[in-house]
């Protein structure tokens, strides 16, 4: 876990937006963006699919835009950034700009504390996928359970080691059905899992924030009331947003 330093006398504003997609012809087309977002926020989420179709060259594109951005940035990957199998070079073109990367991670900001995964699909609630069958079926549930422990680990780093801290959760898949709502109901178990809500809710997160589902909806809540925001770019657009990130101050 990394630390920022820490200002307890004013109050974190949070700029999150997911589904970016850089392309590799995309040079220039962000640095407007980064520099609006750095005079509204403290703090930069991006809630994975970085890159359009997983390639190195894309995140180089999107490392040289964000030295637009003057705040920190903290991020997770998305499903478009596994495309190729090229995360690992992914991540380190991110991490050599500063981008706080995380993967069962966290940082502190202020006296905010991130933690992050990607996530993963297996569906919602009554309609979740259990491990029972043929072993993809278990492997594809597993992949999902691994990721909660992963954020539970993460946010449990944080009670440990920090007193008074705001807690925000950073995924890629939706950890509620009401932000994918919108989407065809076939796709919802590609979209999320109720399993990545059970730490969310446990361990008193005050948001969490996610992309995938293009077109679903802005804003839900845990069945304990954490609130949840899908933070896809495609939605912010729609929704009107000038400049598409979502601002909250914690």
């Amino acid at each position: 876990m990394t630390k920022t330093s820490k200002d307890t006398n004013k109050k974190t504003r949070i700029a999150a937006v997911g589904d970016i997609h850089v392309r590799e012809t995309d040079t220039g087309k962000w640095e407007d963006y980064f520099k609006e977002v750095s005079e509204k926020a403290d703090v930069l989420l991006l809630c994975g699919d970085l890159t359009d179709t997983g390639r190195v060259s894309e995140a180089e594109v999107l490392a040289h835009e964000l030295k637009a951005c003057s705040i920190p940035v903290v991020a997770v990957l998305g499903n478009h950034d596994y495309e190729r199998d090229n995360y690992k070079g992914i991540r380190k073109t991110l991490l050599k700009e500063n981008v706080h990367l995380l993967d069962g991670d966290c940082v502190v900001i202020g006296d905010v504390g991130f933690a992050g995964v990607k996530g993963f699909g297996g569906g919602f609630d009554k309609g979740m996928l259990g491990m029972f069958g043929e072993q993809m079926i278990k492997d594809f549930v597993q992949e999902a359970v691994d990721e909660a422990l992963k954020l539970d680990g993460a946010l449990s780093r944080l009670d440990n080691e920090h007193e008074n801290l705001k807690k925000i959760v950073l995924l890629h898949y939706s950890p509620i059905k009401a932000t994918v709502v919108g989407e065809p109901e076939q796709i919802f178990p590609f979209l999320g899992s109720s399993r990545l809500a059970e730490p969310i809710n446990r361990r008193e997160v005050v948001a969490a924030f996610h992309g995938h589902a293009h077109i679903g909806t802005l804003e839900g809540e845990t069945s304990k009331g954490v609130k949840v925001y899908n933070v896809s770019k495609p939605i912010l657009e729609k929704e009107g947003y000038k400049y598409p990130f979502y601002l909250l101050e914690v």
